[in-house]
């Protein structure tokens, strides 16, 4: 059973993480309270249910806001759904240790290259530096439909990327061209007379948002309880879902985080190989990237109303095989998140320079982490029982 437990909302965002005596807390309690695989996966499940239902929920927020937006497009309307875009993605990023094992989110039929697939090419969408005709957006016979966007979508290559958050981040902000700060595009763009194709624009932003929504809602249905779905068969899984979820954890670990998002960007100090890049938020997904691997660790997780939702553990159920291992991994998955929140915005600037650049150490600090837990993990594995760990590699 889950023990929801009041808490700053505000202090967590703040911190993005929980103090270190109450990470600690559970270990005491760990040696005292018997936990199961099975517990284990049924909480989980839960786990996942909330972190989607609060993701969605954010999301609808910006859903609205981006309403009001192209209803009456100004800088103080744009302003908002930007600020309502970095919320939303503040819970998706912790979603992210839910993927690598063919759940509902990445399977083949899953949303999940619509939902954040990245690097993205902004001529695919719309008009840039040096090509005013270009994109879909500028092209008045192409339809802009949820389905045709749908299919459009990574077609003829891997950055032709036609929705999800990226896209929408690429519709408010725009390209970011900037040294010290994010995209600068005007609310003009979208007011009819001020912008060729503003009225396709106001579609684009308002139809590639609603999709979104629509693919987080089937998440949210996938992980629902009390329903014949995906959750239902998770629980059901015994030791191969509890291998799922320590899979989902090392692979975002290691290929996924210190590979693909830091690692390429690191050696190319290429500011299109950054993750959110036109708003300048990758700090922000990198440390909640780190978080959601340390909330299916511990788990819990802070809820978008401010309340703790904990319960059986991996790392309590590892504690009671290796305390000492487990107790190690504890503060190696600590330990990362810690390093994440000290990497400076905007993370294009921190890529850059020589080896001793500080920045770059600081980028170099999350990655060596993020590798060593993921070492850590294989080794919780083997202690677990599961030795068949298919892991991404960078």
């Amino acid at each position: 059973m889950s023990t929801p437990i009041n808490t700053s909302k505000r202090q967590f965002l703040r911190q993005a993480t929980l103090p270190l005596w109450l990470t600690a807390l559970p270990a005491a309690v760990w040696a005292q309270t018997p936990v199961t695989p099975a517990a284990v996966v049924r909480f989980h499940a839960e786990l996942v249910h909330a972190t989607y239902a609060d993701t969605l929920a954010a999301a609808e927020t910006l859903q609205a806001a981006v309403a009001s937006f192209v209803k009456a497009p100004d800088a103080a309307a744009l302003e908002t759904a930007r600020r309502a875009w970095l919320a939303a993605r503040e819970f998706y990023g912790q979603t992210e240790a839910f993927r690598f094992y063919g759940g509902p989110i990445d399977d083949d039929k899953g949303p999940e290259g619509r939902l954040n697939a990245w690097p993205l090419d902004e001529a695919y969408i719309d008009r840039i530096q040096g090509r005013p005709e270009a994109g879909l957006i500028n092209r008045r016979s192409v339809a802009i439909t949820k389905a045709h966007l749908s299919q459009l979508n990574e077609k003829g290559g891997e950055e032709n990327i036609a929705a999800g958050w990226h896209a929408i981040e690429f519709m408010l902000w725009g390209q970011d061209q900037r040294a010290d700060g994010a995209g600068q595009r005007p609310a003009s763009d979208f007011i009819d007379g001020q912008a060729p194709n503003a009225d396709r624009r106001r579609l684009y932003l308002s139809v590639v948002t609603e999709l979104l929504v629509d693919d987080l809602r089937s998440l949210v249905t996938a992980w629902a309880p009390g329903a014949r779905n995906y959750r239902q068969r998770f629980e059901a899984g015994g030791t191969e879902s509890l291998r799922k979820i320590i899979i989902g954890l090392g692979s975002l670990s290691r290929g996924e985080l210190a590979g693909e998002r830091m690692e390429v960007a690191l050696n190319t100090q290429d500011q299109e190989d950054e993750h959110s890049c036109f708003s300048d938020n990758t700090h922000r997904d990198i440390v909640n990237n780190a978080l959601g691997i340390q909330n299916v660790w511990l788990a819990r997780c802070v809820r978008r109303d401010g309340s703790l939702l904990q319960g059986a553990s991996p790392a309590a159920l590892l504690t009671q095989v290796d305390a000492a291992l487990a107790q190690r991994l504890t503060q190696q998955i600590a330990l990362s998140v810690t390093r994440a929140q000290a990497i400076q915005a905007p993370f294009d600037r921190e890529i850059i320079g020589g080896k001793d650049a500080p920045g770059r150490q600081r980028v170099q600090a999350v990655i060596d982490s993020l590798v060593a837990q993921a070492k850590g993990l294989v080794d919780a594995a083997a202690a677990l029982g599961i030795t068949r760990l298919n892991l991404v590699n960078a």
